[in-house]
């Protein structure tokens, strides 16, 4: 099958920048079922309008407006519902995720990179017990431990990978 090169281009950068925008829109909606449906309408919008974005500039932050958007209208259209925030502090957390946004990938970088110099034991306890489909005590069954043994484990792992993240960020 043959997909046309801006295809290609396209997917690359929305499949990088999915994290960003889901977490932006975890943000500004109440639950889960409402960011499936921001991002699916957001995600057609950004095909839609490849043609209008920049290349060099940061995709992510251009999915996030289209997002940022997406949440006004669809903010509108549930309007009677007392569980969505106002266009005024939807603004407000808006601009703050996108002044986070460098920070906040860089920190993403660095766990990445961290994660990676765990040995792999460390590494797959992590991811388990993080990847919200295991309790610590299944994790801990798994591993052959306790969950008291497998709290105090995560937490010595949580501990050098907040100092290596540290040291990565003030090293880029």
């Amino acid at each position: 099958m043959h997909f046309d090169k801006n295809y290609s281009k396209f997917m690359k950068l929305y499949t990088q920048s999915v994290p960003v925008l889901r977490s932006l829109l975890r943000k500004l909606l109440p639950d889960w079922e409402d960011v499936d449906e921001v991002l699916q309408n957001t995600s057609l919008i950004l095909w839609k309008k490849f043609e209008q974005y920049e290349e060099g500039t940061e995709f992510a932050k251009w999915a996030c407006v289209i997002g940022r958007y997406e949440v006004l209208r669809y903010k509108r259209s549930k309007a009677r519902d007392r569980h969505y925030f106002g266009d005024e502090l939807l603004n407000i957390l808006a601009d703050e995720n996108l002044e986070n946004h460098d920070r906040l990938e860089s920190e993403r970088k660095a766990l990445k990179n961290c994660l990676n110099k765990l040995d792999d034991k460390q590494r797959k306890i992590t991811l388990s017990a993080y990847s919200g489909e295991k309790n610590i005590k299944d994790v801990a069954e798994i591993y052959g431990r306790t969950a008291t043994a497998m709290y105090k484990a995560l937490k010595r792992i949580r501990t050098n990978l907040f100092g290596c993240i540290k040291k990565e960020v003030s090293n880029q």
